[in-house]
């Protein structure tokens, strides 16, 4: 599971890395976020004939079929053990993968009743890609949405202790191939999807600040002393999003 994302690196450090070219001014200038949420908008980078791009999606993934994504279920991971027979992410598996650059993600350790949150970032502190999905969503008054899902696996050992999923990263050696959807099937981009190794990420506790959507600054991913806290993460009702 990844309910939360972070992206903070300035946008020369995300072109360095994903070399795309620049044509959406609105993804060229998205600003650091400290505590993105589903349906909110996230960068993704995907290819469109023979060059990356860059474009914003809504997180939370809408499949090009569904009659009203108003009334459909909120898609923010597709678990890869079943993502090419799942019918809401099969055909983006094969025609809409995509990669979202992050600096890290938040989840929580769970005890009983209470929650701890903990922001996982790579030990190196380094920009990285997550492997991702997209769909375009056309309603009959023309109006569309972009959207997009995150894979995720089995959380290696290192992290399971804290929930027993996490996001898959993509090294940029995979970034061709992942994109390549013309050329690169269904069954042989799911080769992909590797574990990173065990020491890829840290785990750092952080305060339960970041359960509200609304804080969004650069103390979230501060380290705190290990504190037990009752509050979940804000749901649908309350925040407008629907993170589990």
């Amino acid at each position: 599971m990844c309910g939360r994302l972070t992206l903070t690196h300035p946008n020369e450090a995300v072109a360095a890395l994903f070399k795309y070219e620049s044509d959406d001014k609105a993804a060229e200038e998205f600003p650091p976020r400290y505590n993105i949420g589903p349906t909110q908008p996230i960068v993704t980078i995907r290819q469109e004939m023979s060059r990356r791009v860059m474009r914003l999606v809504r997180w939370g993934l809408v499949p090009a079929w569904v009659k009203d994504p108003q009334q459909f279920t909120l898609l923010i991971n597709a678990r890869a053990e079943t993502v090419r027979e799942k019918p809401s992410f099969r055909g983006s598996m094969r025609h809409h993968r995509c990669l979202v650059p992050a600096t890290g993600y938040y989840e929580w350790r769970r005890e009983g009743g209470q929650k701890q949150p903990f922001y996982m970032r790579p030990k190196t502190g380094d920009l990285f890609a997550m492997a991702g999905l997209w769909a375009e969503w056309s309603g009959p008054d023309g109006n569309l949405i972009d959207s997009g899902a995150l894979l995720t696996q089995p959380a290696n050992e290192a992290l399971s202790g804290i929930h027993h999923r996490m996001p898959i990263v993509l090294t940029p050696d995979l970034f061709d191939d992942w994109l390549n959807v013309s050329q690169i099937d269904a069954p042989e981009a799911h080769r992909l999807l590797r574990p990173v190794p065990e020491d890829f990420f840290e785990a750092i506790p952080v305060s339960s600040r970041v359960n509200h959507i609304r804080n969004d600054d650069s103390e979230l991913i501060n380290r705190v002393e290990t504190e037990t806290n009752s509050e979940a993460p804000q749901t649908a009702k309350d925040a407008q999003l629907d993170l589990f």
